[in-house]
């Protein structure tokens, strides 16, 4: 390349003097080619790998950039993906290589923006265009629930389509999956397994709030060989906080509605023996009618315990079957002693009422009963029987601050699950 040599032409300076004032001329110079001026191509100047053209670039190795011969150095480089998103890079010392720090994208188109500049200041520029391979596989994840209004006891899910163990691939995944809420929460994801996480915020979600989920996966790297695809995004919005909180000991329902009392049902639990789980579930589904038999949950037929019964208005909160739902046959007993087999009964009446005032995600509490307390992942949504430090331990990025942003898996199917039977 042939050195265009610059010429500079210098104003003199100097003082005017005017009766009784003093002022001086502004001093200045000019340059028929300064370095702000339009640069040469340096297409002659720069290599890169791969070299531009139809050949892609393989997202595991990093993007390199180097300038050729010794009368030119390079003095910037910026990367962009389609979005606009930069690629971090470093520049050596002496200015003849630059390369990226962070992975490339797969299946990506990058632009790439090279300055340069000549021994005697002339600067120069080459814009080179980098596609990536795509990747063999995708690592992608489906939201859950269904877009919808839930009660304030909804987790949200997310489901990976194959399994991730390695640490620092789950921090990578984590950090991927998004989740937006009007008003901010602190919350965090856990992961219940190695393709299953749940998101939950430390206290339940506010009343009325609306809930976003997304994922910057696509095209990201996971790890060697793995590479993330697109997943839909899902927008969830909560109503009022209904609280259902059955205390065994009294036999008696209270229901809450924003924290005000609206309903005391009088009710029965689980007898000796079948006694219901303590603690926090959540509203699974609603079925106005649900045949139930004993031999669903092991329990044999002909026995003592046997029973196969038409039930109405049934409010699943366990997939293992435990219910809200109508007893008519114990109304005797309802509000006096714990006669079911797990369930909470009610009269028909009061059950219809339960049915129709609670939703998907609402709150059912049991406290005061001899059983178990309910399990978190299992058997429903038992999220909120985990303290939350606990809780906190299973998310891949426990160390980093857990709030929403914002202005802020999928629900189990019954028909998938061996384990959906009902007992009353």
């Amino acid at each position: 390349m042939s050195h265009r040599p610059r010429t500079r032409t210098v104003l003199s300076c100097g003082l005017l003097l005017v009766p009784l004032a003093v002022s001086a001329t502004a001093c200045g110079g000019s340059d028929s080619e300064t370095l702000s001026g339009t640069p040469y191509d340096a297409a002659g100047q720069i290599t890169a790998n791969p070299p531009a053209g139809t050949q892609k670039a393989d997202p595991d190795k990093p993007l390199e950039v180097s300038v050729k011969g010794n009368d030119a150095r390079i003095t910037d480089v910026t990367a962009t993906d389609t979005t606009g998103r930069f690629v971090r890079g470093e520049l050596s010392a002496d200015g003849r290589h630059w390369r990226t720090t962070a992975p490339l994208a797969a299946g990506s188109r990058y632009t790439v923006r090279v300055s340069t500049e000549e021994e005697d200041g002339s600067p120069g520029r080459k814009t080179l265009v980098v596609n990536t391979r795509g990747a063999d596989g995708q690592l992608t994840a489906t939201f859950g629930p269904k877009e919808g209004e839930y009660g304030v006891g909804q987790p949200v899910t997310a489901e990976l389509n194959q399994p991730v163990k390695d640490p620092q691939a789950r921090a990578v995944v984590e950090s991927a999956l998004k989740v937006d809420s009007m008003p901010r929460v602190q919350g965090s994801w856990h992961w219940v397994d190695d393709k299953k996480l749940h998101f939950r915020p430390k206290e339940y979600w506010p009343a009325h709030a609306t809930i976003s989920v997304h994922s910057n996966l696509a095209g990201l790297k996971v790890a060697k060989g793995l590479y993330g695809g697109p997943s839909k995004p899902v927008k969830l919005t909560t109503g009022d906080r209904v609280e259902a909180i059955t205390d065994a000991a009294t036999h008696q329902m209270t229901v809450l509605r924003n924290g005000e009392s609206i309903n005391t049902i009088p009710v029965t639990t689980g007898k000796p023996g079948f006694s219901t789980r303590n603690g926090v579930k959540v509203v699974l589904g609603k079925e106005s009618f649900v045949r139930m038999r004993s031999s669903t949950v092991g329990i044999a037929a002909g026995s003592g315990d046997s029973y196969d019964l038409p039930v109405y208005w049934a409010t699943r909160v366990t997939w293992s079957g435990e219910y809200v739902h109508a007893a008519p046959w114990s109304v005797g007993s309802q509000g006096a002693a714990n006669v079911s087999h797990g369930c909470t009964g009610m009269s028909t009446s009061n059950a219809q009422w339960f049915f129709n005032h609670v939703r998907i995600g609402d709150i059912v509490k049991v406290v005061n009963s001899s059983g178990d307390t309910m399990t978190p992942f299992d058997n429903g949504f038992g999220d909120w029987n985990m303290p939350w430090q606990e809780w906190r331990e299973g998310s891949a990025l426990k160390n980093k601050a857990a709030t929403t942003t914002g202005a802020a898996g999928r629900l189990q199917d019954p028909a998938d699950n061996a384990r959906l039977r009902p007992k009353f």
